[in-house]
């Protein structure tokens, strides 16, 4: 595929490195030109992320050698390869490619692998706290008892834990593509006391838009709200501002998942903004996958104009040939943020969390630390 990024005033350049971690990065890659220092604020700026997939975080390394376990299939073996592989023609492209990497996931061997190495990248971006969104149901579906996927993400985050100090939380994601048995298998596993994993915070609702009303998801909705779980679902990333509408409205979203065509209504922008309802913004991922066409007509100025707020997040780093540090340099150059505004808006991310108060108060002390140490000796 070509560049489709459009030049500007901006600066704005194809990344033809390789990505953090390994395997090069796709061609479709934009990063700001910000200052070096800001980068390496960025760098070692202690945060938290709220919107990324357990799958979209496979790294080109993990993604081959799940793919080198299982020889049938279509996903390349050699990393070289996957940057190609992971370029989308449009989100339609985007769903089938990220399908074919969730069926590498086969074995709860292959969850864990997954997900304890998933945690080794967020803590190598300062990652202290990560809202990790799973789909349960692609998982069970493929032949993974549930009790095994279970056990095998909890041994994960407890030895994350343990070992990198960053912090994983589950948000259980109904796949709209599969329809309403995938919302009720989606459900069962996450209201069943017997299966309900100690990390579980939110539920989710992800995938294609066009075609998957939100409505119908409501009574599985409503029951996992019944059990305590938090509702963010997905919403406004490829269809209209009417979408964002009946997540509030039927979905009780706390949280809206990139919420990207709410800059088209500004009665909804005013009422995100009165509520304190946050949008989860993913900047990369929009480009990627064309909903948003070029980074300058993303939206997230006009949110921020609307008092929206705002938390920066990666979605699908890899696949978007990402990561966070880079989310937050798109974000500083997008709406013109020095140190402060960054810590600030890596703060918006921690308050709006599902992390319980004291952890709260302790990484928005770091945060404030570690911002006056750099501002002293800058």
């Amino acid at each position: 595929m070509t560049e489709h990024t459009e030049r500007t005033g901006h600066t704005e350049r194809t990344e033809q490195t390789r990505a953090p971690g390994d395997g090069p990065r796709p061609e479709h890659l934009v990063t700001p030109d910000v200052p070096r220092d800001l980068r390496a604020f960025i760098a070692g700026l202690p945060k938290a992320e709220l919107h990324v997939h357990h799958v979209g975080s496979a790294s080109p390394r993990i993604v081959a050698e799940l793919a080198a376990r299982h020889r049938d299939s279509q996903v390349p073996a050699d990393p070289e390869a996957l940057a190609e592989y992971f370029t989308f023609t449009d989100f339609a492209h985007f769903i089938k490619v990220y399908l074919s990497v969730v069926d590498l996931i086969r074995t709860p061997e292959d969850v864990r692998l997954l997900t304890y190495e998933v945690a080794r990248e967020l803590a190598r971006q300062q990652v202290r706290y990560a809202e990790l969104t799973l789909t349960p149901f692609s998982s069970v579906r493929r032949g993974i008892d549930a009790r095994g996927f279970m056990d095998a993400i909890e041994d994960a985050r407890k030895a994350a834990e343990a070992e990198f100090g960053t912090v994983l939380r589950w948000c259980f994601d109904i796949p709209g593509e599969a329809g309403l048995e995938s919302a009720e298998e989606t459900t069962r596993l996450a209201t069943d006391d017997r299966l309900r994993p100690e990390g579980l915070v939110s539920f989710g609702l992800g995938g294609p838009e066009i075609g998957v009303p939100r409505p119908q998801f409501k009574p599985y909705f409503d029951r996992a709200i019944a059990a305590g779980l938090h509702s963010v679902p997905h919403a406004g990333e490829t269809t209209g501002p009417e979408t964002v509408w009946d997540a509030l409205t039927h979905l009780r979203a706390e949280r809206i998942g990139h919420g990207t065509s709410s800059a088209q209504d500004p009665k909804l922008l005013a009422h995100l903004a009165e509520h304190r309802i946050p949008l989860e913004v993913c900047p990369t991922s929009n480009i990627a996958t064309r909903a948003v066409r070029t980074l300058d007509e993303h939206p997230i100025k006009e949110f921020t104009r609307a008092g929206v707020l705002v938390t920066v997040n990666s979605d699908d780093p890899p696949m978007f040939g990402t990561d966070l540090n880079n989310e937050y340099a798109v974000a500083a150059r997008l709406l013109d943020l020095d140190e402060r505004g960054l810590a600030e808006l890596a703060k918006n991310a921690v308050d709006v969390s599902f992390l319980d108060a004291a952890g709260k108060a302790r990484l928005g002390e770091e945060i404030d630390s570690y911002t006056a140490a750099w501002l002293r000796t800058s």
